[in-house]
């Protein structure tokens, strides 16, 4: 007997998902599909067995008994496919089980243990190996294949057809000033006020540093920079030293209690757009197909609290 083409692995992902969470929603959310392409799915894959799986009540799918007849043979099915899938790659020398992410320290806070977390829930036998540095060199590393996928601060969309951007949250470039500075209690801060003033940056390559020229480009002239340092931690100890002012993104607030964080008045302002990035030819890996899910989730639950990045006073 010849399958019909309408019966595919894909679908028999998202019948088994739907089976397991018994919303469209939720499966949408988890397999980044909209509920119209999940609904799709389920239907064509009804059509493909010539056999109805549900029964509608209301707005909601009810799955019959040939539904749970079949997701039994579904999931053997499935998974025999993904352990062939497993071993090729093991032949290839790449391990399934094991997940390489890079990202930012200074999201190393509160997003990425929350995500880290939220993926571990998700697939408890995945080991995660966890890269941190630059953009530029997380960007690199990303496109040598020796990482799957990277948190990063954009300070603009990327344009690279390769790669999948899933956004995460913004987050606002403030005034970095040790505390009892001259500029302390301020609301907002007019850069060009600072011709004067000594800061501190991180060296290329870093987001941040590139919020830094984007903002005194705006401000028509280039600062008085007396350091430049390789990682946010020592430039955060410098300022909160007296040795300069800088620019930090607000989510750096709670590294430090010896720094005020002052937001920059609007012809100034600049966000991050802090970003997951994973290979479009690789996006239906079920590890990564995680991780985007979980992504998404910190994402909405970020716009929906306005909480995900500090506050910008500190």
């Amino acid at each position: 007997m010849l399958i019909d083409e309408e019966i595919t692995l894909r679908k028999l992902e998202v019948f088994l998902a739907f089976m397991r969470l018994g919303s469209l929603a939720r499966v949408s959310d988890e397999l980044a599909q909209s509920t119209v392409s999940v609904h799709r799915s389920l239907h064509s894959l009804e059509e493909g067995l010539r056999v109805p799986l549900f029964k509608r009540e209301g707005r909601t799918l009810v799955a019959l008994p040939a539904a749970y007849t079949f997701a039994q043979h579904a999931q053997r099915a499935l998974g025999e496919c993904m352990e062939g899938v497993r071993k090729v790659r093991e032949l290839a020398g790449l391990d399934g089980a094991r997940l390489k992410i890079g990202s930012l320290y200074s999201l190393t806070l509160r997003c990425i243990p929350q995500l880290m977390i939220g993926l571990k829930l998700r697939k408890p036998e995945l080991h995660i190996d966890l890269t941190l540095g630059s953009n530029e060199q997380l960007l690199r590393n990303l496109n040598d294949g020796q990482i799957d996928a990277i948190v990063i601060g954009l300070q603009a969309p990327l344009d690279n057809k390769d790669l999948v951007a899933v956004p995460l949250f913004e987050d606002e470039v403030c005034l970095a000033a040790p505390l009892g500075s001259s500029y302390a209690g301020r609301k907002s801060i007019d850069l060009k006020q600072m011709r004067e003033e000594k800061f501190i940056t991180l060296g290329d390559g870093f987001v941040t540093s590139d919020s830094f020229r984007h903002a005194f480009r705006q401000a028509g002239f280039v600062p008085d920079t007396v350091m430049r340092v390789g990682d946010i931690f020592s430039l955060i100890n410098l300022v909160s030293g007296g040795i300069g002012y800088s620019l930090l993104p607000a989510r750096v607030a709670e590294f430090s209690s010896r720094i005020e964080l002052i937001a920059l008045e609007s012809q100034y302002v600049s966000h991050q757009h802090i970003t997951l990035l994973l290979p479009r030819n690789r996006e239906r890996d079920p590890n990564l197909l995680a991780l985007s899910a979980e992504c998404r989730l910190y994402g909405q639950r970020a716009r929906a609290t306005s909480h995900a990045a500090p506050p910008v006073r500190h």
